[in-house]
């Protein structure tokens, strides 16, 4: 029977030296500075491997939901009163052609969501778009 030490037959590990640092405990780099091992910590003994390494998360902020914005829909149609009969005004037109009528749509939309609300000088403008022609 061998008079070694039963944790050592256990493991066979406890008495080999650490593979990186060789047992000194600290390690070089190429600019001369020394630091603690990071295989055995500082020991000098190879470090015990289990195999496993529990990562389990426990702590409430893990659980928290991800702070991205959710897309807002995007509006299709004016939200004030004047934006509304306007975009009106603009998709009864029999003047305005159906390529231009979604555009000046958007740019009464636009408007709306830059300035909140549809000034004077913009619904004239918007008119005047889709006012009859008069012939010459």
């Amino acid at each position: 029977m061998s008079d070694a030490n039963p944790d050592t037959r256990a493991t066979g590990r406890r008495d080999e030296t650490c593979r990186i640092c060789g047992g000194d405990r600290h390690i070089g780099n190429s600019f001369g500075l020394t630091t603690t091992c990071p295989s055995c910590h500082g020991s000098g003994r190879r470090a015990e491997d289990t195999g496993f390494h529990d990562v389990t998360k426990t702590k409430p902020s893990h659980y928290r939901q991800s702070n991205k914005v959710e897309v807002a829909e995007k509006v299709s149609w004016p939200t004030t009163f004047e934006g509304g009969r306007l975009a009106t005004d603009v998709r009864d037109s029999a003047t305005c052609s159906a390529a231009d009528k979604p555009k000046l749509i958007r740019e009464i939309i636009d408007h709306e969501t830059a300035h909140g609300q549809c000034t004077q000088t913009f619904l004239k403008k918007i008119r005047k778009q889709i006012r009859p022609r008069l012939a010459t």
